[in-house]
């Protein structure tokens, strides 16, 4: 019986960058509870392969290609999915990039494309699709912030910027939404091995910070998120809202 209420079976999901790294990984993880998942980017030929690679185990999985950073096609590619694949019943904010700099150097260009990328991009989709949640009376929404939403490091003033605001907009959309049955959280990844991290991981330096900054001692998976992503994504959590749930092998919790 407790099991069932994790289940996504007849579920529509939307995960937002979702054509490799931890948003492919929570895609394959909705899929595996049953949901239909709709895959995102702008790269259609990433897309494609995420999708065979799911769509072999025989769940169900279709792609939505269109800029997220762009209102315009936002609009027109969440009209699309509910008209082609069903009313979206989860969406996972997960589009998200990095450039770090030196704060004094930085370049307003830069600073805009960070900002569009991991901020303006959730502002867009949430209310394309919340738009529809209300109407139903019912919806989940899952934004991925960081532990960059709570920390601060130096080079990357603009990214700690938006995931501060991603965690402050998780909470804000909670408070106006929940009435209309929605629940709004977010998760707050650590230090995961994704092709994003490549440099970072073979830096010894780093990594060797990494590990003795983690209680965990080591990186994070990206398989290591599907569980979170299930739980926030399910019946499971129909009381759980406003949460960042931090998946950081204890990084937040130390000094």
């Amino acid at each position: 019986m407790s099991l069932s209420l994790f289940s996504l079976e007849g579920k529509v999901a939307l995960v937002t960058g979702s054509g490799q790294g931890i948003g492919l990984a929570m895609a394959e993880g909705l899929s595996e509870a049953g949901a239909h998942v709709v895959l995102n980017g702008r790269d259609e030929a990433k897309l494609e392969a995420a999708q065979k690679a799911i769509a072999v185990a025989g769940r169900k999985v279709s792609i939505a290609a269109f800029d997220v950073t762009d209102q315009a096609a936002v609009d027109a590619g969440i009209a699309a999915i509910e008209a082609d694949t069903g009313a979206i019943d989860i969406l996972i904010n997960n589009a998200g990039m990095q450039k770090r700099g030196a704060f004094t150097e930085y370049a307003a260009a830069d600073w805009h494309q960070v900002v569009a990328t991991n901020l303006h991009s959730v502002f867009y989709v949430t209310q394309a699709v919340t738009k529809g949640m209300v109407a139903r009376n019912r919806g989940k929404v899952v934004n991925i912030g960081s532990v960059m939403s709570e920390l601060g490091r130096p080079t990357i003033v603009p990214y700690t910027a938006t995931k501060g605001a991603v965690k402050m907009m998780t909470r804000g959309l909670a408070a106006e939404l929940g009435k209309h049955n929605i629940q709004v959280n977010a998760i707050g990844p650590g230090y995961i091995v994704t092709e994003l991290n490549k440099a970072l991981i073979a830096d010894e330096t780093f990594s060797a910070w990494v590990r003795s900054r983690t209680p965990a001692g080591r990186w994070g998976e990206t398989k290591e998120l599907v569980g979170a992503a299930i739980f926030l994504s399910s019946a499971a959590s129909d009381y759980v809202s406003g949460h960042l749930l931090m998946v950081d092998g204890g990084l937040t919790a130390a000094v």
